[in-house]
């Protein structure tokens, strides 16, 4: 998670992958497809020399859509669309979902012991904290992080690791062992705390776009200028996304091994495992490409919601910016 992949930009330029997205993904079902094609795991073991390569066609080719459809999911996949760096390869969209997967499924096995379940809880949130980071707008981005950023970083880490061991903590730690209890700690309680933790970790690891700003462009893709109100709706936006993806990912296989139970009569958790674990892959597939799907990554705002400076600017009515994933 260093800053020294991203490049400083001129504040006037709009990377090709926004006017991608300016012109492109305008419905949810638009952008469905989009992320379909480009979350192929393919693009996750791409070099980097592949993807300069990409980039360079689709600066020097006008008929870029319909001639270089790889180039175009390469670069979308793989590239930082504020500084045009190249993503470190765990933390592009199309590493995801093989990343994620088994530190989800990690997650939700039936731990006994609250060592056990803040180990299985701490990659996990070491890999959204990281990748919230890596994929948020980069407007303020410096060369190197903060010593506060780190500091912020790791507490966020270790909160939310915490936080995610609760459900295990008040089974074991209170010796609160009845049925009823453990069926709300084991079925209930997970799904909204998943939602939660994945909703604060993108609200304080990209807190710095609600309180610096993020740059709005006006329809010819020119930066206006620094917009904490567009900041703070990035950010809110895309923590509504995790806590999507994060909170149905983790109550769906609760529900499927909840109705799977009372059918086979079957009570050992160990044994109800494997259908969780195939349930829970399941919904993360489609969950992935679904909440990135929810908000455009280069987003509208009225003018009449930007800072009065900003508004008068511009003559233009709607303007453009970076939501960052």
């Amino acid at each position: 998670m260093n800053d020294s992949c991203y490049p400083r930009r001129r504040a006037n330029e709009m990377d090709i992958n926004l006017q991608f997205w300016k012109s492109e993904g305008q419905s949810f079902l638009d952008r469905l497809c989009l992320w379909m094609d480009i979350l192929d795991p393919v693009y996750f073991l791409t070099s980097d020399a592949e993807i300069q390569k990409a980039r360079s066609l689709l600066r020097s080719t006008e008929d870029q859509k319909r001639e270089l459809d790889d180039a175009w999911r390469l670069s979308l996949s793989s590239v930082h669309s504020d500084t045009g760096a190249i993503l470190p390869t765990i933390f592009r969209p199309s590493a995801f979902f093989p990343v994620a997967i088994p530190l989800v499924l990690a997650s939700l096995l039936p731990l006994k012991g609250v060592k056990l379940a803040l180990l299985s809880q701490f990659p996990l949130q070491c890999y959204t904290a990281g990748f919230n980071y890596c994929n948020r707008n980069a407007t303020g981005s410096k060369e190197k992080m903060t010593r506060e950023r780190k500091a912020l970083m790791a507490g966020t880490v270790a909160l939310t690791t915490c936080a995610g061991a609760i459900p295990q903590i008040v089974m074991t730690h209170y010796g609160l062992k009845t049925r009823p209890v453990q069926m709300f700690c084991r079925t209930v309680l997970p799904a909204p705390l998943a939602a939660l933790l994945a909703f604060f970790s993108v609200l304080v690891v990209r807190g710095d776009e609600s309180r610096h700003g993020v740059r709005v462009f006006d329809s010819h893709g020119n930066c206006v200028g620094i917009s904490q109100n567009a900041g703070s709706k990035a950010v809110a936006d895309t923590a509504l996304t995790r806590a999507a993806l994060m909170g149905t990912t983790t109550a769906l296989p609760g529900l499927f091994i909840r109705v799977l139970r009372r059918v086979s009569q079957q009570r050992n958790l160990w044994l109800m495992a494997p259908p969780e674990a195939l349930s829970a892959v399941l919904a993360l597939s489609v969950m992935i490409p679904v909440s990135f799907s929810l908000f455009p990554q280069l987003c509208t705002i009225p003018k009449v919601y930007l800072e009065p400076k900003l508004q008068a600017a511009t003559e233009d009515q709607q303007l453009f910016y970076h939501r960052g994933l």
